[in-house]
């Protein structure tokens, strides 16, 4: 799955570990997050999308393995 979290978190000023914070997990699973190495839960997407006033489908895109 494809993202544009690391975009967002730069418009924010955040650093990964800002972000986590505000998300209540590890700096590494938004690390594997923005790389692609993770998709994220379903309630942690929706907490993300809160978090950045945006739709799920705005920041989680399918990638080629769908």
């Amino acid at each position: 799955m494809n993202n544009h979290m690391r975009e967002l978190r730069s418009e924010q000023g955040w650093s990964q570990a800002d972000l986590a914070e505000r998300l209540d997990v590890s700096r590494q699973t938004i690390n594997a997050i923005e790389t692609g190495k993770y998709d994220p839960s379903l309630p942690l997407a929706f907490k993300i999308a809160r978090l950045f006033s945006q739709a799920i489908e705005s920041i989680f895109l399918p990638g080629d393995d769908v």
